[in-house]
């Protein structure tokens, strides 16, 4: 049995194409739900109308770095949470001190909405009044009032909080920290990662670069999207607060919920603390793609694919992460990771097989990935012209660091949009991106 074809036999049987899907069937139809969103808010869990939030920030990047001020810096991730100093010297040149970095709270069990705040507090002692004002990285949906405040839609990447949903984070954390002795912040400044990202990425044109427009792009433990939109975003039309004539709009296009899923999407679904929801998201972010690859081994195994002792072995697979896809991708003859160990006692069809079945998650995640990315780009309608490129600020383990996946989103975009549709892009990154992005918007 040739294992290509068993793949994709397998594969096609789940109603998982092994290619990964069409990139531009994708652009159009996260198209259709970006341009629903800035109309409307969806429903929850949304219809067939719009599943993205397009939330509006309020917010453009500045002219200039900040220059001779210090802010808080606080990034909640997916995973960690981590605080810090940031200070500006008199060149705009940033400097980082006093990080600290803990487990993100309300990912262990379900915490109240005091708890929430109390804990998140409690882990800034260290940076007590050190600086008036907080740029606050939150990761999850919320939308943006026009003083900088975000109150909480839905939480993602299993966060359990149920209590904080509706709440004003900037707010609440004001009377957590003010509650355990501070002076009272003069502003708490909340932006998503991808804000953050693209605020990072507006300060990368230096030696005679120039960009168009700025993207910030997350593949990590959970995905999203931020731009630039200069057009009208009818929902808040009737605002009573000036609407600045473009401003970065966060997309929460891992809510996307247009796209086929898979039987083991839709299995693994039904397992998660937001089943129906995020459903983009499960598709290709850190958090997901190892636990639903495992549900593919599984079946795999059970339908008689692998020999006896593997799918013996597999069968009984309690757990797998996509550390220990990237352990194998990047070493398949290791007998001392996960699923080397597991492998060691098979054939050479068996390792060919698991190794492209896995792979498989890896491209459509790329495929994905680059029509998110190519979506909010060519919403823009910026890049058009080859010396001012759209700067793409990519961050999040996932994107870095998974085996040939940065490769393969880079090689879909300049073919969608550089070949096809005479868009050009330049793919940024650089260290500390999210945290000097939350610095910089904090000062605003």
């Amino acid at each position: 049995m040739n294992p290509a074809y068993a793949v994709n036999a397998f594969l096609g049987r789940h109603n998982f194409m092994a290619s990964g899907a069409d990139v531009n069937t994708v652009i159009n139809t996260i198209l259709y739900d970006i341009e629903e969103g800035l109309l409307k808010d969806p429903l929850t869990p949304p219809e067939q109308g719009p599943s993205l939030d397009m939330i509006p920030t309020w917010a453009v990047p500045p002219a200039s770095s900040p220059k001779s001020k210090s802010v808080i810096v606080i990034d909640a991730g997916g995973t960690n949470f981590r605080s810090c100093l940031v200070t500006f010297d008199e060149n705009g040149t940033p400097s980082i001190s006093d990080m600290k970095k803990t487990a993100m709270p309300a990912t262990d069990r379900e915490y109240s909405k005091k708890e929430f705040f109390d804990t998140i507090a409690s882990f800034l002692d260290h940076l007590k009044d050190k600086a008036s004002r907080i740029g606050f990285c939150f990761s999850y949906a919320m939308s943006i009032t026009p003083d900088g405040d975000g109150k909480v839609i839905q939480f993602s990447k299993e966060i359990k909080a149920k209590e904080v949903i509706g709440s004003l984070v900037g707010a609440n954390l004001s009377e957590a920290l003010v509650a355990r002795g501070w002076k009272k912040p003069e502003k708490i400044v909340l932006l998503n990662d991808t804000t953050a990202a693209l605020l990072a990425g507006a300060s990368a044109a230096t030696n005679g670069k120039a960009y168009d427009s700025y993207v910030g792009f997350i593949l990590g433990t959970g995905m999203n999207a931020a731009y630039i939109e200069s057009g009208n975003i009818g929902k808040i039309k009737s605002s009573s607060v000036p609407v600045p004539a473009s401003q970065i709009v966060v997309c929460e296009s891992g809510k996307c919920n247009k796209i086929p899923r898979s039987d083991f999407d839709i299995a693994f679904d039904k397992t998660t603390n937001s089943p129906g929801l995020y459903g983009y998201e499960k598709m290709c972010s850190g958090a997901y793609l190892g636990p639903v690859a495992r549900l593919a081994l599984i079946a795999a195994a059970d339908e008689g694919f692998l020999s006896p002792a593997v799918a013996k072995e597999f069968q009984a697979l309690a757990s797998l992460e996509l550390k220990d896809m990237d352990q194998f991708f990047y070493g398949p003859y290791r007998t001392d990771t996960k699923i080397g160990s597991i492998l060691a006692h098979g054939t050479e069809f068996d390792r060919e097989f698991v190794f492209r079945l896995l792979d498989a998650f890896v491209e459509r995640c790329a495929r994905l990935a680059a029509a998110n990315v190519g979506a909010v780009i060519v919403k823009s309608g910026k890049g058009l012209n080859p010396v001012k490129p759209v700067s793409v600020l990519c961050e999040g383990t996932t994107f870095l660091k998974t085996h040939n996946l940065r490769e393969r989103v880079t090689g879909y975009l300049n073919a969608v949009l550089t070949e096809q549709r005479g868009i050009w892009y330049e793919i940024v990154t650089m260290d500390n991106a999210v945290t000097l992005g939350s610095a910089v918007a904090g000062l605003i």
